[in-house]
């Protein structure tokens, strides 16, 4: 063979590797979470969407993997709204549902039926998802207003509050 075409072919060949789609990137892929500050200011917005409908609560923000990100509890919240805040966005994000829609479909004879007695699933309303162009990057909590229906329309005003931080 000449050199020429020991050239020819290894040139050839090497075009076809190149060309080849790389698997190396199907072994990893990425995540993308709120940064501290945005995830404190969800907390925070919360906080305050409950102030203004008089209720002292407290606002609990878990990244993807439901790992605590950021917390706050209002002065006269009770001490039991802070494991319940975490937990009703732990809920969200693990099963990619908000907890009031998990709390209508818990019902006995509904589909969820049960999952109220899981480790650290807490069904009542106030935990929700919290997405960016489709996926969920965070989940958010809020414990301790009269109802859940209040408590999910307070995490519902903190998501809106960071929704252009998300863009």
């Amino acid at each position: 063979m000449s050199p020429s075409m020991r050239s020819a072919l290894l040139a050839g060949g090497l075009m076809t590797l190149a060309a080849a789609p790389v698997h190396a990137d199907s072994a990893t892929f990425n995540t993308p979470s709120l940064t501290p500050e945005i995830a404190t200011k969800a907390v925070e917005a919360a906080v305050d969407a409950c102030r203004d409908r008089n209720a002292q609560v407290t606002a609990a923000v878990v990244d993807r993997f439901g790992t605590t990100q950021a917390l706050k509890r209002d002065r006269f919240a009770g001490p039991h709204t802070v494991g319940t805040a975490q937990s009703k966005a732990w809920t969200a994000v693990s099963f990619r549902t908000d907890t009031l829609e998990l709390r209508d479909d818990a019902f006995p004879g509904e589909v969820s039926y049960g999952i109220q007695h899981l480790p650290n699933v807490t069904i009542l309303g106030g935990g929700a998802q919290v997405t960016s162009d489709g996926r969920i990057v965070a989940g958010i909590g809020v414990s301790g207003s009269p109802s859940g229906d209040v408590d999910h329309q307070c995490a519902m005003d903190a998501i809106d509050a960071i929704q252009d931080d998300l863009l």
